[in-house]
């Protein structure tokens, strides 16, 4: 789905006449939030959103499993799947399996960690833990309460915000923010910007901290298209950050071709991308997850150049001692259940 403008507006007619529908939806979905989760059994980690649409999920989670390494842990990732076919539950397979088989983000972050694909997560708990889970870190699913969280981390866009702040359809929201704020144990604000300053205040006045983050471009991919002009398009939540970051890397962004978040290209469009870079002696660059959704398809255009990205911390001591924290609380709970 392709965001609706008036989102990221102010003031709009249609998100007047849609907040009946938005106060309806956030009320069913904060009743939903307040139930008590089935408990896996070892420590759960959440990234999730209080939005629709993507705002650097992935790249935490990444960050998250090599963090959890570090401090002896065997993470597992447990998604979803959005987008693609299989219910699951299922561990993923690069040799076997494509983006509609599980979805785009499983099949990028299986390349660093095993990741179990439930369309129920309760149904990929065992899989998870059969797989020698230690931590299962939940890719998405802040909003769903089939699952106890021990630490949820929401991830926001610091230029974009939460838009208007209204409840979906009226809004990006996926429920009133003040249920949501108060299941929420940190705020990861990626980038320079201020549009979530006020809920990082709100959060912090409540004890929870703020993290700072930015995406880093991989060296490897800026030195590929350094000195060419690119042809950049990408099916993310947000495309414009990810040409931003182009720019930013020195790159010469000559044309961008955005698409809807999770975009499933034709063939006719991926023939048309190609012949046009051609025409206009362009190089095609797209991210990483674009790319995990192409795999696999015969239609391809050769020479596309993924544009890696990671996500570091301002502050990496203290995300340390925060997972640190969430991990001993939770075993001295599951210990003293025993």
């Amino acid at each position: 789905m392709r965001e609706p403008a008036f989102w990221y507006r102010p003031r709009s007619p249609k998100s007047h006449l849609l907040s009946p529908l938005g106060a309806l939806y956030g009320a069913i979905t904060a009743r939903r939030m307040a139930r008590k989760g089935f408990d896996a059994g070892i420590p759960v980690i959440c990234v999730g959103n209080y939005h629709v649409g993507g705002a650097g999920k992935t790249p935490t989670v990444l960050a998250l499993t090599k963090l959890l390494r570090e401090l002896g842990e065997t993470p597992v990732v447990l998604s979803r799947g959005y987008g693609g076919r299989l219910t699951g539950p299922v561990m993923v397979d690069r040799a076997h399996h494509t983006a509609a088989d599980i979805g785009d983000e499983p099949l990028m972050m299986v390349r660093d960690v095993p990741v179990a694909v439930a369309r129920r997560r309760l149904d990929g708990v065992a899989l998870a833990k059969s797989q020698g889970a230690t931590v299962i870190l939940m890719d998405d699913g802040f909003q769903n309460p089939h699952l106890k969280k021990d630490a949820s981390l929401i991830v926001i866009d610091s230029e974009r915000g939460l838009g208007n702040g209204k409840v979906f359809p009226a809004g990006p929201l996926r429920a009133p923010l003040k249920a949501q704020l108060a299941r929420t144990d940190a705020l990861v604000l990626i980038g320079d910007g201020h549009a979530a300053d006020d809920v990082a205040a709100e959060l912090e006045r409540r004890g929870k901290p703020r993290l700072r983050a930015r995406l880093t471009p991989d060296t490897a991919s800026v030195a590929q298209l350094s000195g060419k002009s690119v042809f950049a398009f990408a099916g993310i939540g947000d495309p414009e950050r990810f040409f931003r970051s182009l720019r930013a890397s020195g790159i010469d962004v000559a044309r961008t071709r955005p698409f809807a978040d999770h975009h499933r290209f034709s063939h006719d469009e991926l023939v048309l991308l190609a012949a046009d870079a051609r025409r206009e002696q362009l190089t095609l660059v797209t991210t990483e997850k674009d790319l995990a959704r192409l795999r696999g398809r015969s239609d391809v255009p050769g020479g596309i150049v993924p544009f890696a990205v990671q996500l570091t911390f301002d502050d990496p001591a203290t995300l340390r001692q925060l997972i640190s924290d969430h991990l001993y609380k939770a075993r001295e709970r599951l210990f003293s259940r025993r």
